[in-house]
């Protein structure tokens, strides 16, 4: 199809573009932006109206003279060009390659913008995706087709868990497993620190690296998800693959789109975030999930760190409406040294319920997960109570209760950056905890299931 291309902008503000209606042209539209030095950016359409075209510039509008300056239009959107030897690479945000091995060849060009999923097409997510870390597979258990956020805070392990993660995970009993593991206005050094760790621990040929730097064009943080996820759909859908998709960190994507929307003039709604905020996480959030008709899955795991560590922040807020669950890091654990951080009263994982015991895990697993919550539970009241009246005073149960709780936090949640723990081996160091309590406190689980486990 033949392109246009015109010469003369209206005017320039900020990161956007704006002249006259051009025939033809439609929303998302890829374009090329020439300076008057000959120089090409790319674009795409943001807004089409009957007064006036918006464009939004990928890599900025610095040096750009409204009266000089040409655009053409390619009558394609933003794609990324993919086949299954995108395996292995390492991409920037808007999908180029920057691992020195060279363009893609070959597969089909597949527009990023995508879709959600259809409700209708879907089938309910099951069996869990092993992770290797105790807190989640035993207590927040991830679920095939799932979109489990991890709520965190600045200074919070995030990173170090997300590599974690990214390299451990796996279905048991299927080889058909990859990772697209997505950074958003990442720093130099965490975008570093990523490179080494993912390729040290040897999980690179299955795995798809996007990585966008904190001083990359705020524009192509809009693009980096799109890119994960339309590469994570071709895995799934055409690639009969299982896809885990991890995205760190979806708060530099909110606030590159409050960026943008107070650069293009739109009313701002709570804290500054455009009134369409909501809509836009979940048309990213909505493309994981197990389709009827189709082989693979979508898993998704993005993080954000909350402002201030606010819950109630717009962006955990609405992140926690559309997704099924969370997995909240604790800065009280931090403090104490333990890593993972993960504050299992507050974390949850709404599908757990459907993808565990029996044929999924281990038969014992949703008593014992039930047991372990309503014992740590405890744990905080007493906890609570000891610094009012002093732990000398507490009863013979209470103080049980703190000792399973220093031994849940130390022995549990606690484990090496590389220490990959198998589902069994996490269930049975829970059945050893619980021996540190009075039976008689154990009434999440069954007779039979204590005579078994605790020998």
């Amino acid at each position: 199809m033949a392109t246009a291309e015109f010469k003369g902008l209206n005017r320039i503000t900020g990161p956007f573009i704006f002249m006259d209606p051009v025939p033809g042209v439609g929303y998302g539209e890829l374009v090329e932006v020439t300076g008057a030095d000959g120089s090409t950016r790319r674009g795409r359409v943001v807004l089409v109206s009957q007064k006036a075209i918006t464009v939004q510039v990928f890599e900025g509008t610095q040096d750009l003279v409204p009266s000089s300056t040409s655009v053409r239009f390619l009558k394609r959107p933003l794609e990324m060009p993919l086949s299954r030897q995108v395996l292995g690479r390492t991409f920037n945000g808007i999908g180029e390659p920057i691992d020195g091995c060279g363009p893609v060849y070959g597969g089909k060009r597949v527009s990023v913008n995508g879709l959600p999923l259809n409700p209708v097409a879907r089938r309910y997510p099951r069996n869990f995706i092993h992770t290797g870390i105790s807190a989640i597979d035993t207590l927040t258990t991830l679920i095939r087709g799932q979109k489990l956020p991890i709520f965190s805070g600045n200074g919070l392990p995030h990173n170090r868990l997300a590599v974690q993660i990214a390299t451990q995970s796996r279905i048991v009993g299927d080889e058909s497993f990859a990772v697209c593991f997505a950074g958003i206005g990442i720093k130099h050094d965490d975008a570093a620190f990523f490179m080494r760790e993912l390729s040290q621990r040897g999980r690179n040929a299955n795995m798809v690296t996007f990585l966008n730097l904190a001083d990359d064009p705020v524009i192509e943080r809009i693009a980096t998800p799109r890119m994960a996820l339309t590469t994570a759909e071709y895995l799934a859908f055409e690639l009969g693959m299982h896809v885990l998709v991890i995205i760190t960190d979806m708060t530099n994507y909110c606030e590159a789109l409050r960026e943008l929307g107070v650069a293009a003039g739109e009313v701002p709604s709570r804290k500054g975030y455009p009134s369409y905020l909501y809509s836009d996480l979940a048309s990213l959030y909505e493309r994981a999930g197990v389709l009827k008709d189709r082989p693979g899955s979508v898993t998704q795991l993005p993080i954000l760190t909350m402002p201030n560590d606010d819950i109630t922040h717009p962006i955990p807020d609405l992140t926690g409406f559309i997704t099924e669950g969370q997995i909240v890091l604790s800065r009280e654990l931090n403090s104490k040294g333990i890593y993972p951080p993960i504050d299992v009263l507050t974390s949850l994982s709404r599908l757990m319920k459907d993808g565990i015991g029996k044929g999924y895990t281990r038969e014992d697993h949703p008593n014992l997960a039930s047991q372990l919550f309503a014992s740590y539970s405890r744990v905080q009241d007493v906890r609570a109570l000891a610094s009012v009246v002093g732990e000398e005073e507490l009863s013979p149960a209470d103080k049980q209760s703190l000792t399973f709780g220093t031994a849940f936090e130390e022995r549990f949640l606690r484990q090496g950056q590389e220490e990959d723990r198998d589902i069994s081996e996490s269930l049975d160091i829970g059945w050893e905890i619980l021996k540190l309590l009075p039976r008689s406190e154990l009434t999440r689980v069954t007779l039979t299931e204590i005579n078994q486990r605790m020998k």
